[in-house]
């Protein structure tokens, strides 16, 4: 030590400050340069045969995270045509290899649990929104228990009434929102379309009393607690940020919140009085014989809430940009629902709904381009040969599956960047008939499918059938109301914001609106 105080006295006093400061930036900068210089000569000097090609990046650790974080599909796509359709690249320093095309989403999505996971992945991201000891922080088996609760609740009965309560919110929300003032305007699309998801979806799936809460506290909460699925928090979810912080305080507050409301029902009587899944899972057993303990409820409900208000919410405000450049559909869309509801329009039920095929293949192909999730990652946990090729998978790597990718593919899907809900109506292979039981009742395997907008394999969404419920039933009750169109001078559709879990239009992404002269609502 005194040596060192010797050596840096005798720096002090011939060197300036300012001379130390530009001797430490050369030094970090010398050592910049050369990390650089080596990780290069290490890419293009070894090489390991038996793993897929490394996309070439200049900056260790960093690799191509920039380059796939701005823009994932592009990033895929331009590596395609360098690599193929199997190769790795590093994000964040993690090696992850990608393997796109059906094989790829096949070989990923329908891995064995033994050679891959996706709770090591996501837990760390996820449990601090949802909770603990459900979805990603609990045995796989216990998952799929919890999967099976929630798609057995979702009944015909209960997809049945949630039409009429989703088609009730839409028109309150028309009447009481500034949002749709005066008869024409401009409309922010992406904010209203969440606001209604989350109106619709609360009120729905969650209940009565969740959905009066959105209009004094929950809504604040529910934003804070959405602050926890910023990207910075797959690599530091416990560090004490403000919105960490945030994020923790309103997960307690809410579930709080949804265990007072269970308790009430039990104190009242617990009678069942209304379809949502807060009654579907006080009923629940698990196969040991014990009850769902209120905790998991409140963290299952929180989970309910904050992984389908994402995909909701987006997939929503494109169908309204998308209708918005094409106004010819738009119009379709409300002579199909004169023909199945007649001249008067009669208020949509779960029946009528179901024969609107043009709504429901607006929706599949709003999907097609803009999947919310262009990512499903698991992490590998024993070597895994990929079939056909010399390559073995490690450990030390993640996969990458992008369904996106194929449903952006002109070998599955002609001129497929064009929206053109009219595609569906010629007859598209998007799965196989092939049935599997991961533990919550028989799905589509599916894997093989270039049309993956819901995932596949054991941790496909449950809630399928329930989006299509929600995303049908707002867009029949819009269209009905008012027409769109771009505004003017601008031809194309917003941007995809990439910047969080979930790809979604950019903020502030607006269209013209006018109410229709004649509406019944």
């Amino acid at each position: 030590m005194g040596l060192l105080s010797t050596i840096i006295e005798n720096v002090c006093k011939h060197c300036s400050i300012q001379s130390i400061w530009v001797l430490a930036g050369t030094f970090l900068l010398s050592f910049i340069v050369i990390l650089v210089v080596v990780n290069v000569i290490i890419q293009l000097s070894f090489k390991n045969s038996t793993e897929p090609p490394v996309v070439f990046h200049w900056i260790p650790f960093l690799g191509s995270t920039i380059s796939y974080g701005m823009d994932p599909y592009k990033f895929f796509f331009d590596c395609r045509k360098k690599y193929g359709d199997i190769f790795t690249f590093i994000l964040l320093g993690k090696k992850t290899t990608v393997f796109l095309g059906t094989k790829g989403n096949d070989f990923i999505l329908n891995a064995k649990l033994k050679d891959v996971c996706a709770e090591d992945v996501y837990s760390p991201l996820t449990t601090p929104v949802f909770g603990k000891d459900v979805v990603y922080d609990c045995p796989n088996s216990k998952l799929m228990e919890q999967k099976k609760f929630v798609k057995f609740g979702l009944t015909a009965e209960a997809l049945r009434s949630y039409v009429q309560l989703i088609t009730q919110e839409v028109n309150g929300f028309v009447e009481s929102s500034t949002a749709f003032r005066p008869s024409k305007g401009v409309l922010d699309v992406s904010k209203t379309m969440a606001e209604i998801t989350i109106f619709t979806a609360s009120r729905s799936l969650q209940g009565k009393e969740v959905r009066d809460k959105f209009d004094s506290t929950f809504a604040e909460l529910y934003h804070d607690l959405d602050k926890g699925f910023a990207p910075i928090n797959f690599l530091l979810p416990w560090a004490p940020l403000p919105h960490n912080r945030k994020r923790d305080a309103a997960q307690r507050k809410m579930a709080e919140t949804y265990m007072m409301i269970i308790k009430d029902r039990r104190q009242a009587g617990g009678e069942k009085d209304s379809e949502d899944m807060v009654w579907n899972l006080m009923s629940c057993v698990y196969k040991d014989g014990t009850p769902v303990p209120d905790q998991e409820i409140a963290h299952m409900m929180i989970a309910l809430l904050m992984a389908g208000q994402h995909s909701s919410s987006a997939t929503a405000a494109w169908i309204i940009l998308r209708l918005a450049t094409r106004p010819s559909i738009t119009e379709e869309l409300y002579q199909e629902q004169l023909e199945v509801l007649g001249p008067n329009l009669s208020p949509l039920t779960y029946e009528t709904l179901q024969k609107l095929d043009l709504h429901s293949k607006v929706i599949k192909e709003t999907l097609r381009l803009h999947a919310p999730i262009h990512s499903i990652i698991r992490s590998v946990k024993n070597p895994v040969p990929v079939e056909g090729t010399p390559y073995v998978i490690p450990p030390s790597h993640n996969l990458l599956s992008a369904p996106g990718v194929t449903a952006k593919t002109p070998e599955h899907f002609p001129n497929p960047m064009e929206w053109d809900p009219h595609r569906w109506n010629d007859s598209i292979i998007t799965g196989d008939d092939e049935q599997v039981d991961y533990g919550y009742g028989l799905v589509n395997k599916g894997t093989n499918s270039p049309y993956l907008p819901f995932g596949a394999g054991r941790h496909r969404c449950i809630g399928e059938q329930f989006a299509y419920i929600q995303l049908g039933t707002i867009t029949a009750a819009l269209v009905r109301m008012f027409k769109f169109k771009n505004l003017p001078n601008v031809e194309e559709i917003p941007l995809t914001d990439y910047s969080s879990l979930f790809a979604k239009p950019f903020a502030n992404s607006s269209v013209q609106y006018e109410r229709r002269e004649i509406s019944k609502v």
